[in-house]
């Protein structure tokens, strides 16, 4: 059926161009391994599979508060719990925060290759994406100042930067939040926080505990494997806290995602042998794969590798899919020339090692 006439859209939906996730299947090919969506392959922990389980038999209720996960949050990070709001996904806090504070002749701010989302968000409430340019493929000060106008409400920073892995320390942060325009407010989007070592953290919990526009979110669908229950918390001052709970939906976030991250939440153990086990597997698959002829890899803080391979790009992702490895093509993040590798468990991690090996002598 085609479009009514004069039934459209408001402006800028039309140029949204549909998220994609990463592929999961590969035509004829049994023996699959994912490695596009950043997944932890090792999924959540026992304690939190259990919780989902056991509330089953509730599923005819609606979810109740949000309170017991926000409280165990703030103990786990030493912050305020009422200054805590949850998502369904970070991806739902980042779409809140557009529809809350940007519209029509406002601009949303973020470093040439950053999340998505953020330019999707933005031009669904009708307000203009703005890019500014990368050194390295790692967010620049300098550019990111340099395009802040009066326009400017909402500055994205990924720290670490999906797609790239790269990151920025707390004195560039503190640096973009005092050049902020007045009306502006700094989201620092820490989806890969978790992976890092703790003297490599960046402050984004203790800026958005001081700083009146600053906020950061996080995610549990990376290393704490619950990306199937689309579950997200951001913390910032209390006046954005108030409005986004305003905007929100009454019950955006589920009965199980609330109970299995509540559980997920408690059990720091298994949040601590995911992210050992992934810095060994990423630095061992970054030298392999470096030492490969006509590859080169950016060294990543976060459960992925961005892999440079020029003109050879979709022949080396084909290899790997010839090999039952799906791995991710970047080129909507305007890095036609990469792939984006997630880390997997031991044995992927060697079965991407031996395919990009037999790769190099081909």
């Amino acid at each position: 059926m085609s479009a009514h006439p004069t039934i459209t859209p408001r402006p800028g939906i039309m140029d949204i161009a549909p998220y994609v996730g990463g592929a999961s299947t590969i035509d004829g090919a049994n023996d699959v391994v994912k490695l596009s969506a950043n997944e932890n392959p090792f999924g959540p922990s026992p304690a939190a599979i259990d919780a989902y389980r056991a509330m089953a038999d509730t599923l005819g209720e609606y979810p109740e508060s949000h309170v017991d996960l926000s409280k165990a949050l703030a103990a786990l990070h030493g912050i305020s719990a009422d200054a805590i709001v949850l998502g369904a996904g970070s991806d739902e806090l980042i779409a809140m925060l557009c529809k809350a504070y940007a519209g029509p002749g406002d601009e949303v701010l973020y470093s040439a290759h950053g999340f998505l989302m953020y330019k999707l968000s933005a031009l669904a409430v009708g307000a203009t994406p703005v890019t500014a340019p990368e050194v390295d493929l790692t967010l620049d000060p300098d550019a990111l100042i340099g395009a802040m106008t009066e326009r400017t409400r909402l500055v994205f920073v990924a720290n670490p930067n999906n797609p790239t892995g790269t990151m920025v320390g707390r004195a560039v942060l503190e640096r973009i939040a005092d050049a902020l325009p007045p009306q502006a407010l700094l989201v620092l989007d820490s989806a890969y926080a978790e992976y890092l070592r703790p003297e490599e953290d960046d402050g984004a919990l203790a800026l958005a505990g001081t700083r009146d526009n600053v906020v950061t979110t996080r995610t549990f669908s990376k290393i704490y494997g619950l990306a199937a229950l689309r579950l997200g918390w951001c913390f910032g001052p209390r006046h954005v806290a108030d409005v986004l709970h305003r905007v929100r939906g009454p019950f955006n976030v589920t009965a199980p995602a609330l109970i299995a991250g509540l559980a997920a939440v408690r059990d720091q153990d298994h949040v601590e042998t995911s992210r050992i086990t992934n810095e060994v597997w990423r630095d061992w698959l970054a030298r392999e794969i470096g030492g490969v002829p006509g590859l080169s890899v950016l060294p990543s803080r976060a459960n992925f590798l961005l892999v440079h391979a020029g003109d050879r790009v979709a022949a080396l992702d084909a290899h790997l899919k010839s090999r039952g490895l799906i791995a991710r093509r970047v080129d909507g993040y305007g890095l036609p020339e990469h792939l984006r590798i997630s880390i997997g468990d031991p044995a992927a991690c060697r079965r991407v090692a031996e395919a990009v090996a037999h790769f190099g002598t081909t």
